[in-house]
């Protein structure tokens, strides 16, 4: 039976979980394709940590890649993460006409569009379905199986860390810092959860999504981004008591005159599909102009569903292999900047949460400052009082974040205000 040299580029969970999905499957991959993967090299930093597993037995493991390039694999599965050696490394070996599966989100939000061109230019395959989600599949049917829509818009829960710490507040009661600690303790949050808390990676995964669901080159540089920092136990029982749920969104909107790309975190109302993600489970909800609503859902990260992902890309890659055809799996070579909507005219509804001098008149005031920022209010209720100080909360209609930011700014100012204590967009119809 022919056989497919492959070679891996780190060897850490999910490293791991691509050497077991060959093994475990190894039958049903042979059947599909009628072809044998045969791992024959590893990438590590450390050599003598991973020299007795028996999972690598029979596998050179090196921490030389130019042992592994002078071996010349038809495929090379970079699972190291990070930019810099992967970027080298993949640049390399698509130069010396390897085909490459990544699992690299910030590689390819960065650097996504290059690389296509890169293997083009070299006719092999460049494959990232892995990316974005986990093992859940997005990226080929965004380009492929929705190909005949036009994608309105892409709603998805992208971060599994900031999903548990959110859904720990909403069913535990928790605070933020307590759900914080329980998601590093169950080890899905880093010690520094900056990089998930603050959006910056479902960011990322947002300009994988839009550049193929928009056929548009999207950067992470696009993207407003705001994390779930401020998000209070207080907010999550309000949006509860009104029938809400509060989640981190990636969102990209089709606009009249671009797309609107943003991060942030929202009130989700519960008869959403959306609102049902749980835990660190990931889901995208796509809009098209012919399928209409379809939502995608599964485990987000992890060793064997990311694994599933990868290893869907192998299996893809080696077909083309096998039938000796060429060119990248996802055409981003072909897309182009197109004009992006500012955030600052995208209309929502929005959550104030206020606290404010306990006494007569000060509704009036704030009253004034939202009429004065063309602000209708839909609702005004006091939720406590705290010794001389009113807590108020108060839902907008639909409004431009920039008359967002100018009440913020009037309110502020305001001599009964005591703090804006935060602002929440509203999802409203489940259409941001």
């Amino acid at each position: 039976m022919r056989e497919i040299n492959i070679a891996l580029l780190g060897f850490g969970t999910v490293g791991r979980g691509v050497a077991e999905v060959i093994r475990r499957n190894s039958k049903i991959i042979e059947d599909q394709i009628d072809c044998k993967l045969r791992i024959t090299h590893v990438l590590v930093r450390n050599t003598e940590k991973y020299r007795d597993l028996d999972i690598l037995k029979d596998v050179v493991v090196t921490d030389d890649f130019n042992c592994v390039i002078d071996a010349a694999p038809e495929i090379i599965i970079e699972v190291m993460g990070g930019i810099h050696p992967a970027k080298e490394y993949i640049f390399e070996a698509l130069n010396h006409r390897i085909n490459v599966v990544s699992a690299n989100k910030d590689l390819v939000a960065l650097f996504g569009p290059e690389i296509m061109h890169t293997a083009t230019e070299n006719k092999v395959n460049f494959s990232c379905e892995a990316s974005v989600a986990g093992g859940i599949p997005i990226l080929k049917p965004l380009h492929d199986s929705l190909a005949a829509n036009q994608i309105e818009s892409i709603i998805g829960i992208v971060n599994g860390t900031t999903n548990f710490i959110l859904s720990d507040m909403d069913d535990s009661g928790v605070s933020y810092s307590d759900a914080l600690r329980v998601a590093q303790k169950k080890g899905y949050a880093e010690a520094d959860p900056t990089n998930d808390v603050c959006g910056y990676d479902a960011a990322r995964k947002l300009a994988i999504l839009a550049s193929i669901g928009f056929r548009a080159n999207v950067t992470f540089d696009d993207v407003l981004v705001e994390g779930i920092e401020k998000i209070s136990q207080k907010d999550i029982q309000y949006a509860s008591e009104m029938n809400y749920t509060i989640k981190l969104l990636a969102v990209a909107m089709r606009q009249e005159n671009g797309i609107a790309l943003n991060v942030y975190p929202a009130f989700v109302p519960r008869s959403h599909p959306l609102a049902s993600v749980k835990g660190s489970y990931n889901a995208i909800y796509v809009t098209g102009n012919i399928v209409e609503d379809v939502m995608f859902y599964g485990r987000g990260a992890g060793s064997l569903p990311t694994a599933s992902a990868v290893m869907g890309d192998v299996i893809s890659t080696a077909k083309h292999i096998l039938n000796h055809s060429t060119g990248t799996e996802m055409m981003l070579t072909e897309t182009k900047r197109i004009p992006f909507y500012s955030s600052l005219k995208l209309k929502n509804a929005y959550y104030f949460r206020l606290l404010v001098d306990d006494m007569t008149g000060v509704l009036s005031q704030i009253a004034a400052a939202y009429a004065d920022n063309n602000i209708s209010i839909r609702e005004v209720v006091q939720k406590s009082r705290i010794e001389d100080a009113a807590e108020l909360m108060i839902i907008t209609e639909e409004t431009p974040r920039e008359n967002i930011i100018h009440v913020e700014k009037a309110l502020q100012v305001l001599p009964c205000m005591r703090q804006v204590a935060n602002i929440i967009r509203v999802m409203d119809d489940g259409k941001r």
